[in-house]
């Protein structure tokens, strides 16, 4: 079988958390869904909800070709040791399925969350690398390959992708971010992040990006990186300005064209695979949302 990251050049995937909204049961019956509507990958993250790596378990063993990707799994949630010995068991146990997505997370969910000192992320980032490839172990799928990809978005995290790990995941950004990272990855994986509200109403699209960007507007992490790309503090009150909703989240109306071209934006600046979220009404079913952009696509 081809490792996961072959599979995923040129397709389209999920990036969602709506596993985490229903019961343990019930989260592989949904991802399933996605599998069935032709996305070749649902990447997942690791915040306040599940353990990262125990829903990888259940949701590689609830479906069958699907790649389940974490996007990502927390650099301090666990050592490099387990997240090494993790990677390789349930690639091993479902056909070279999952890939590792680590990241360094942000200060509030390490601090307030685990209690931790968040301190130079990328230095603990290296370091974390350096255990993971220096680590032993004596079980029967210890040589067994694994997939590792970073959450990153300014050069030196970018180099450290392409240096140290078999590519990047990118998050919330502009295909000019895309192109950007490229330069900086060579020839390693990219997977972007896109969000994508589905509606004909300019003020349904808005309330629902505003409500997206509300958490990470306070988080320096991403203010630094679209700094970057032009944007100013006028563009970074809590919910972000409208020109940042335009510029992050696509407005889909409804006859494709826009999640299409900014799809094709990202492929034409250099992204090997667009992981889609999906941004859907609150309390409501992902699904139908899923279906319409899966058949804006064309995924089957």
């Amino acid at each position: 079988m081809q490792p996961p990251l072959a599979r995923l050049r040129g397709t389209v995937g999920l990036w969602s958390s709506a596993h985490e909204d229903v019961p343990p049961a019930a989260a592989p019956l949904l991802v399933r869904e996605a599998e069935a509507l032709g996305y070749q990958a649902y990447w997942f993250p690791e915040s306040w909800f599940r353990e990262s790596l125990t829903s990888a378990t259940m949701l590689l063993g609830g479906t069958s070709g699907l790649t389940i990707a974490t996007g990502i799994t927390s650099i301090w949630g666990r050592d490099a040791v387990s997240a090494l010995s993790a990677a390789r068991t349930l690639n091993a146990a479902y056909g070279d399925r999952f890939v590792l997505g680590l990241g360094v997370s942000h200060s509030p969910l390490v601090e307030r969350l685990r209690a931790q000192h968040y301190e130079k992320p990328y230095d603990r980032m290296r370091a974390y690398l350096d255990h993971m490839d220096e680590a032993k172990s004596l079980s029967p799928e210890a040589d067994h390959p694994y997939t590792r990809v970073i959450a990153a978005l300014g050069p030196r995290m970018l180099e450290l992708a392409a240096t140290r790990a078999d590519g990047a995941h990118t998050y919330l950004v502009d295909p000019r971010h895309t192109e950007e990272a490229r330069s900086r990855l060579g020839g390693a994986f990219l997977a972007v992040e896109q969000a994508v509200v589905v509606t004909p109403s300019r003020e349904e699209f808005l309330e629902r990006a505003h409500r997206h960007l509300e958490f990470y507007t306070g988080l320096e992490n991403y203010r630094a990186n679209w700094r970057r790309l032009g944007f100013s503090e006028e563009d970074f009150v809590r919910g972000g300005s409208e020109r940042l909703c335009d510029a992050l989240v696509v407005h889909e109306d409804g006859d494709g064209g826009a999640l299409a071209e900014r799809t094709a934006d990202h492929r034409a600046a250099g992204a090997d695979h667009v992981c889609l979220q999906v941004l859907y009404a609150p309390g409501k079913s992902p699904v139908e949302d899923w279906r319409r952009c899966a058949e804006l696509l064309a995924l089957r």
